[in-house]
């Protein structure tokens, strides 16, 4: 079997638009360029991971459910042992999502970041509930060897009702959480989904 090729952009042309470090909310200064098809490469999965002269871009979407009286609910799960990536293995994460694919380039929407977003969703999730979802930040981590070569994109999905479920067995102890519960789990999560409860989700 073919080695799986994965979407990404040149390392410079981040550092060109603005480089920062964890969490950045202006969407609008870094999308029409990140996700530009002019600034696109498809390269082997194994040599995008050791090539910091690139940055894999990867939709991280967070599901949100607020009830009737105000309350926050946040999707989280453990990365299970069977995890792909070996290096967040047993950590916990309020993300799901993964890597743009060559072959997300063949549905006719010629738009093959947002096709593959769709297809990491099916594949990571069973939805029973409508969603509305928004773009709203970017992630970037240089501190680790995994941050270094991934940017983060983050989608907020604001689903009905907490009909989310786990559709891959690597994730694990999955469901809705309340904030307050949430963050007191804070030391034991993926770098990514600490940062993005820091920002979007504590005051």
């Amino acid at each position: 079997m073919s080695e799986e090729h994965v979407l990404v952009i040149p390392t410079k042309l981040f550092h060109e638009i603005g480089c920062f470090q964890g969490f950045c909310a202006d969407i609008d200064r870094y999308r029409n360029q990140l996700l530009a098809p002019e600034n696109f490469q498809f390269m082997p999965r194994s040599a995008a991971e050791s090539s910091p002269q690139f940055k894999q871009l990867i939709p991280y979407m967070i599901f949100r459910h607020t009830d009737s009286s105000g309350a926050v609910r946040i999707f989280q799960y453990v990365r299970g042992k069977g995890t792909g990536e070996s290096r967040l293995r047993q950590k916990r994460s309020i993300g799901v999502g993964g890597h743009i694919a060559a072959e997300d380039r063949l549905h006719h929407s010629g738009n093959v970041y947002r096709e593959g977003m769709l297809r990491e969703l099916r594949e990571e999730v069973v939805l029973h509930t409508s969603f509305t979802e928004q773009c709203v930040g970017l992630i970037n981590d240089d501190s680790s060897d995994v941050g270094r070569v991934h940017l983060g994109i983050v989608h907020t999905l604001d689903v009905a009702e907490p009909e989310v479920f786990s559709n891959e067995p690597e994730l694990i102890e999955s469901g809705f959480m309340p904030l307050e519960t949430l963050r007191s789990h804070r030391t034991s999560m993926e770098s990514w989904s600490s940062l993005c409860l820091d920002a979007l989700f504590i005051p």
